[in-house]
């Protein structure tokens, strides 16, 4: 592919991901997959461009007074240096596969760049609608919060204790070529720098074999947060493709049961072949409402995600207000439903990878009104049982997680304990 194809194979892309909710890099996939002709250069450089593109689109569409799929290219060439109307034109020529040639409105934006200073949103790239969310959540971090927003994500791997050391695991990794290192929190924790291949990774025997997975580093926290021991009885209520049950097997050293329920079907289908690779014996995923009690239920709900935007930055931008109340409701539905299956003294965990008080703190004081027999455990007094160090960055009463203050996705995490009492007797 020349230059000015590249450069149109985004701009398809960009139109098509409009219409979609499909992720943005399954959809590049499936779109080189249909056009074999791509070499690995052309794919690794549209992808490249789609995802840049993603996280800058706001400020792409300020510099550019617009925000169709041709201004945001041209936005993304000025901002790599072609600064003139007729270097960015030698490649919009309307040629075979080219682009169509710059209108006269497109060249009037290159040439008059605004003069104004950027509004807030566009400077944090994040949707105008968030900005009171996210003051609440960040307050004069905001901006520094989101542009930290903006970088690459590392790759981060859980080691599978069920089966090696993380130790042990590290030193084959660098065997093998991978510049790895532990995290700064999780005990199970390896992280490759961003862009360091983990398909690589998984095409290694020691994935294969069920050494490790990939999990980012707060979610592995969330899951040391559960405070699951051997013999117990887990829940894991929103299961999805069972990566936290994964994790819980192994802290429980395959002993007790995890009960591991999702309404989806397709995604829970993940979770058997990835239990057998990993040697975790005793989970049992189920669609259907399982028995109680269990001694712990985590709820890692479905939510708006905003903590994975280095991740999938293209989220930022579909997310809509009437989206974010359903989500809200659904929280709220999921952990009355919960609270059922916890016996007393057992935990409630409340997980999301939002970074939003409406998904996190707001959806935590509104199940303490209506469920009195639950009460919030100090989340850093659990990370000191359980881990017997002292805790990460934003870890208090809750934990609180932001790629600017852990390096880790955004993330939340809520330990509500049931507490233990008996009727009082109200007769004379």
């Amino acid at each position: 592919m020349n230059p000015g194809a590249r450069l149109q194979a985004v701009i398809e892309i960009l139109d098509a991901l409009k219409a979609t909710a499909v992720p943005a890099d399954r959809f590049v996939r499936e779109f080189f997959r249909a056009r074999r002709y791509a070499g690995s250069k052309d794919r690794a450089a549209v992808a490249e461009r789609v995802f840049t593109i993603a996280r800058h689109r706001s400020g792409f569409a300020w510099r550019m007074q617009g925000d169709d799929s041709r201004r945001l290219v041209i936005a993304s060439l000025l901002a790599e240096g072609l600064d003139t109307e007729s270097a960015v034109g030698e490649l919009f020529t309307g040629s075979q596969y080219a682009p169509a040639a710059l209108t006269a409105d497109e060249r009037s934006a290159i040439s008059a760049p605004p003069r104004a200073e950027a509004p807030l949103h566009v400077r944090g790239e994040f949707p105008p609608f968030l900005e009171p969310e996210l003051r609440r959540a960040f307050g004069d971090d905001l901006l520094p919060e989101m542009q930290a927003m903006l970088a690459r994500a590392p790759i981060d791997l859980r080691t599978n204790t069920l089966k090696t050391t993380r130790d042990a695991l590290a030193a084959a990794l660098r065997i093998e070529g991978f510049a790895i290192e532990p995290t700064p929190w999780s005990p199970w924790g390896l992280r490759l720098r961003p862009g360091a291949g983990s398909a690589k990774l998984s095409a290694t025997a020691l994935f294969t074999s069920g050494a490790f997975e990939f999990q980012d580093e707060a979610a592995q926290i969330a899951a040391l947060l559960c405070g699951a021991k051997p013999g117990m009885r887990v829940l894991d209520f929103a299961a999805g493709g069972g990566g936290k049950s994964l994790a819980l097997a192994a802290v429980m050293r395959n002993t007790g049961g995890i009960v591991a329920h999702d309404i989806d079907p397709g995604r829970l289908s993940m979770l058997s072949p990835r239990a057998l690779r990993a040697g975790a014996a005793i989970i049992t995923p189920s669609t259907l409402l399982p028995t109680g009690p269990f001694d712990v239920v985590l709820v890692d709900a479905p939510c708006s995600g905003t903590g994975t935007w280095r991740r999938q930055p293209e989220q930022r931008w579909r997310l809509a207000p009437d989206r974010l109340a359903e989500l809200t409701a659904l929280q709220d539905h999921l952990l009355d439903q919960a609270a059922a299956f916890v016996q007393p003294g057992g935990r409630l965990v409340y997980a999301t990878c939002s970074v939003l008080p409406c998904e996190n703190q707001d959806r935590i004081a509104r199940f303490l009104a209506a469920h009195p027999g639950f009460a919030a455990l100090p989340a850093s007094e659990t990370w000191r049982e359980v881990v017997g160090t002292d805790p990460p960055p934003g870890m208090d009463q809750f934990f609180r997680a932001s790629p600017l203050q852990t390096g880790t996705d955004g993330f939340f995490t809520a330990i509500l304990q049931h507490h233990r009492w008996t009727t009082p007797n109200t007769s004379d």
